[in-house]
């Protein structure tokens, strides 16, 4: 599958050829990903960081050795976007902190590149990593976290922002890193931003030499490209080819997908499972390609209907459609998990999800805080949420929470719990705090 690339240079969108040609320059950084997380994962890479573009006295410099003029544009706009999508994020990252600050604001892996590498003196003695940085490393985030960059300029692994190359050999480099990565991100810098397809032979070789994840990068810039290697075994990560519109994301998930085990197993036809934001399974379904096609055209789901063998829109006759927010294929490729914003009940029942006979989803704190939001959008006669004030949900929240702590029989407590919550819902809905905000407030903590 395709991950997309989101590059930043001095607070804007860039892509470089060869990792230092400024090719074109882009302000759309928020669109840009939510658009790319349709598809799949996004990786963010802070290229001014990954290139040590740094001044004297510490401060951040452009490629022309100029100062930047906001030393913390790249910063502040990458920490913007690490929990609009599945985030990979990597540029300069050099020491276990930096990392577990990365995860903790959202990142679901980080990409380790020179700091990986151990230095001259170690290669002298025959190491090729930077063991202790990766132990350290390992041990405060985890393996599973953990993206190696192999990149390589002629079969020699690059480093200092592709500047130069340590003399490591791309496999023996590979075969050393995967002891301490999930996955390897190999660039080929040589077809980097140019649009010439990457080498082929290279992805070959190192797909053979490891086990885990390998990602390839560099002059991929066709659908057949892609296809080649996914079913080697690769995904492939796009900047240029992206931007320049030379490949369609829709058109890259449809042909990753595995229509030869389609063909076999099921009619040509890949399963669909569509589930809400909240996690909650709605409906299962298939598709073929069209249906993909216009599941991305149109923006609302669509299945094949095996009874009428016809292409079936999600809410056609009923005005019950699913939204799309992103698709992902499993590991195999042979299954889609669709996350989607259903606009009203799934079933033909009339039930939320067909997997229950309840009309309504079930409790919780977002569906909650949708109905408060709408009986202030709405609001009905007789509707107490509707009169309150911003002091008088201040003083509901004191009083609700002072019941709850005198509160002493189990039922007691579930009856202050919910109407704290309720209090709660109202005061997060005028102050303009979403549940999401909340949480990621909590994942954060968790991994600090």
């Amino acid at each position: 599958m395709v991950v997309s690339s989101i590059d930043l240079k001095d607070g804007k969108v860039v892509q470089l050829k060869n990792g230092k040609d400024l090719v074109l320059q882009r302000d759309d950084a928020d669109s840009l990903i939510n658009e790319f997380n349709k598809f799949g994962e996004v990786a963010i890479i802070d290229l001014d960081a990954a290139m040590g573009n740094f001044l004297p006295e510490g401060s951040l410099k452009n490629l022309e050795g100029k100062p930047i003029k906001d030393a913390t544009a790249n910063t502040e706009l990458l920490r913007s976007l690490l929990r609009k999508g599945n985030v990979r994020v990597g540029g300069g990252i050099r020491d276990a902190k930096k990392a577990k600050e990365l995860i903790s604001l959202g990142a679901e892996k980080v990409i380790i590149g020179s700091a990986a590498w151990a230095n001259a003196d170690d290669r002298a003695k025959g190491k090729i990593l930077n063991t202790d940085f990766l132990d350290e490393l390992t041990n405060a985030i985890g393996k599973q976290r953990i993206i190696i960059s192999v990149d390589a300029i002629n079969g020699k692994i690059a480093i200092k922002g592709w500047k130069k190359t340590n003399g490591i050999d791309l496999i023996d480099g590979a075969k050393a890193a995967e002891k301490y990565a999930s996955e390897l991100l190999f660039t080929c810098v040589e077809k980097e931003g140019c649009m010439e397809g990457t080498n082929m032979d290279y992805s070959k070789q190192l797909r053979e030499a490891v086990n885990c994840r390998v990602v390839v990068a560099g002059g991929v810039s066709s659908i057949e490209e892609i296809v080649t290697l996914e079913k080697m075994g690769c995904d492939v990560q796009l900047g240029m080819a992206l931007y320049k519109g030379v490949i369609s994301l829709k058109d890259a998930f449809i042909s990753c997908l595995n229509w030869e085990k389609a063909s076999k197993n099921s009619n040509g036809l890949i399963p669909v499972i569509a589930q809400s934001t909240a996690g909650e399974v709605l409906m299962m379904g298939f598709a073929n390609k069209k249906a993909f096609e216009k599941s991305f055209s149109t923006g609302k789901l669509t299945f094949f209907s095996r009874t009428q063998n016809s292409l079936w829109t999600k809410g056609e006759t009923s005005g019950n459609y699913l939204a799309i927010q992103k698709l992902r294929a499993d590991c195999d490729r042979d299954t889609v998990l669709a996350t989607v914003i259903p606009q009203g009940g799934t079933c033909h029942t009339g039930s939320f999800t067909c997997f229950t006979s309840e009309p309504d989803a079930v409790s919780n704190m977002d569906r909650l805080y949708s109905i408060i939001a709408d009986r202030f959008a709405n609001p009905k006669q007789g509707s107490y949420t509707a009169t309150l004030t911003d002091e008088r949900v201040r003083d509901k929240l004191e009083e609700e929470a002072e019941e709850l702590c005198e509160a002493e029989s189990h039922d007691e407590i579930i009856w202050e719990c919910a109407d704290l919550m309720y209090f709660l819902n109202v005061l997060m809905f005028k102050e303009n705090v979403t549940w999401k905000e909340v949480f990621d407030e909590l994942d954060r903590r968790h991994k600090k």
